[in-house]
């Protein structure tokens, strides 16, 4: 992290939120974007220059994306980007599977008409970003797509658990976009798991949801 003192893009800003807490979703996002790659430093006077805010609220920062497995504090070397190895990827999708799986299975049991109809149009906004090709667009348009996915559950505690591994999920899908071939059969995927939610078949989109992410999974695992 050189010539921190003079990058502003980062610089959190005085709001109501407390420093800390922006602190925080500031060094998430350079985490989950790449920004700030697997096993690189986090010194502490770079990222006060770099954020303009206090030692303090960066040490409050770095203790709260421990906790979340997005750092490791190493003895007399400091904190630093965690690595996410094949066994840690393996666990994510394995939960990832299981939860995805039981919210499409809930979502065709108890969402709206009105909900099916934003998650059809949710699925069509996101074959036209993954048509454009842009990480950044499709990763805005899955989001959409889970959030309207889990408002259909009527289940808050899935979102809860989801939530908790949100920011690894975003860095292992930013591996499986990297191969177009993934792209593609991916949104195929989604839209056989949209097709089977608006026949209202709750197996079949339990299974598709699942195999989804065992195919996401096995993209990813090979590439870590």
């Amino acid at each position: 992290m050189t010539e921190a003192a003079n990058d502003q893009s980062m610089r959190v800003t005085g709001v109501a939120a407390p420093v800390r807490r922006q602190v925080a979703k500031v060094l998430r996002g350079a985490i989950t974007s790449g920004r700030f790659a697997p096993g690189q430093r986090l010194v502490e006077k770079d990222l006060c220059e770099l954020l303009g805010v206090s030692r303090p609220s960066v040490r409050e920062a770095l203790r709260e994306l421990e906790s979340e497995g997005l750092i490791e504090i190493i003895p007399n070397r400091g904190p630093s980007v965690r690595s996410l190895t094949p066994a840690d990827a393996a666990s994510v999708y394995q939960v990832r599977a299981a939860l995805e799986a039981l919210a499409a299975r809930l979502f065709v049991e108890c969402a709206s008409d009105d909900q099916v109809t934003q998650l059809s149009r949710a699925v069509a906004d996101l074959a036209l970003a993954y048509r454009a090709q842009d990480v950044e667009r499709i990763l805005a348009a899955k989001q959409v797509f889970y959030d309207v996915l889990l408002d259909g559950t009527g289940n808050n505690v899935i979102r809860s658990l989801l939530r908790s591994l949100n920011d690894r999920i975003t860095m292992l899908r930013r591996l499986t976009l990297a191969s177009p071939a993934r792209a593609r059969q991916s949104i195929r995927e989604i839209r056989s798991l949209l097709a089977a939610i608006k026949r209202r078949d709750a197996e079949e989109a339990y299974r598709l949801s699942q195999h989804h992410i065992e195919q996401a999974a096995k993209i990813a695992l090979k590439d870590l």
